[in-house]
């Protein structure tokens, strides 16, 4: 099997532009598309991908009880923490001048009394109920809970190691009841839970990631043309479901569909999705979700008091510099912040005897 998935790593790309596309929109004077107002679901496309490529890591050696926890969770802090703990700083400083320069940066930034869960990577286990700070960083506390939680995950599938349908449907079931249940229970979707029920949000897609590599194991699509069919069936299927507005836990479903038919076309040979370019913009696509909302507030406010241009009307030339400015500045937040210090982490390390099983996989998850 591919060590190195291609296709999944350009495809988180595209899951964070969605995610921004949801949150930028609303500086456009224009109807949202259907499409784009279900970015919230780029999300579940995450966990989803998530559990996946967290199986594929470790869930063998985890089978072969070759799994160290320890190392586990110190390389997963490794890959999210540096971001994270740089933009609540810069958000501070951030404030800091803001206020020396006499503008209050408003009581939904500056909460302290949900900081320690912020360090702690708490936020979204209802430790943190006044928000504040970087909100998308809630789905990264979610991602922490699920990698804390991971050898139960990691149990539940080598108990069906032998039986991934089972797995898959088990999963789905789970996941389909879940979102019903909650629903019905909350009064709203579960994929509108962020800072209370994100740690419980996670669950369902990162089961079904899990149980879509035992399946993507087992030798599902087994040709590039079924491989391609799987995944333009899944998206066809997602981008409709998000059109008709369809319960989102068919369009999370139709998400796992997309992630197993990428993965075997990376299986079967396939250049799909593969383009260096394509990779390189995947490799940044963490940074690129941390920093869009904090990116978002700076030019759309500096865009008012400079340039007197309403941030809920902007020009569609200065809504895509805003767009593209993302991006850019996710490079630099990749390459001067997100990879010096996981590689300082993962030195330090080294340096207690430890291996670390990714930097042989070379997957950048």
């Amino acid at each position: 099997m591919p060590t190195n998935l291609k296709p999944l790593t350009s495809l988180r790309f595209f899951a964070a532009m969605w995610v921004v596309a949801f949150h930028f929109w609303t500086n456009l004077a224009s109807a949202m598309p259907s499409v784009v107002g279900k970015g919230y679901l780029g999300v579940e496309l995450f966990f989803v991908l998530s559990g996946f490529i967290l199986s594929h890591v470790y869930l063998e050696r985890f089978k072969e009880g070759c799994f160290n926890y320890r190392e586990f969770i110190w390389a997963r802090l490794a890959r999210i923490y540096p971001v994270h703990i740089a933009i609540v700083a810069g958000l501070a400083l951030l404030i800091a001048a803001l206020a020396a320069a006499g503008i209050q940066a408003g009581d939904k930034l500056l909460v302290w009394s949900s900081l320690p869960a912020q360090l702690t990577l708490t936020q979204a286990w209802g430790l943190a109920p006044d928000g504040g700070w970087n909100h998308p960083s809630w789905s990264i506390s979610a991602e922490w809970f699920a990698y804390l939680t991971f050898p139960g995950f990691a149990y539940l599938m080598t108990r069906l190691w032998q039986r991934p349908i089972l797995a898959v449907a088990g999963a789905a079931a789970f996941l389909v009841a879940l979102y019903i249940g909650f629903d019905f229970l909350a009064g709203f979707s579960l994929t509108r839970a962020t800072i209370f029920w994100g740690a419980l949000r996670i669950m369902p897609c990162f089961a079904l990631g899990c149980s879509l590599w035992l399946l993507w194991r087992s030798g599902v699509a087994r040709s590039q043309n079924q491989a391609l069919v799987l995944s333009c069936g899944s998206l066809g299927f997602l981008i409709v479901s998000t059109w008709l507005n369809l319960p989102d836990y068919i369009s999370v479903l139709a998400c796992g569909g997309l992630i197993l038919g990428l993965a075997a076309s990376a299986r079967n040979g396939s250049s799909l999705l593969s383009a260096p370019v394509l990779v390189y913009l995947g490799e940044i696509s963490f940074a690129v979700y941390m920093i869009c909302i904090p990116w978002q507030l700076v030019f759309s406010q500096g865009m008012e008091k400079i340039a007197d241009i309403d941030s809920q009307k902007m020009p569609l030339a200065i809504w895509i510099a805003m767009v593209v400015g993302v991006v850019s500045l996710a490079m630099l937040l990749h390459h001067l912040v997100e990879r010096p210090a996981r590689d300082l982490m993962r030195r330090f390390e080294f340096k207690w005897g430890r291996i670390d099983v990714r930097s042989r996989l070379r997957i950048e998850f």
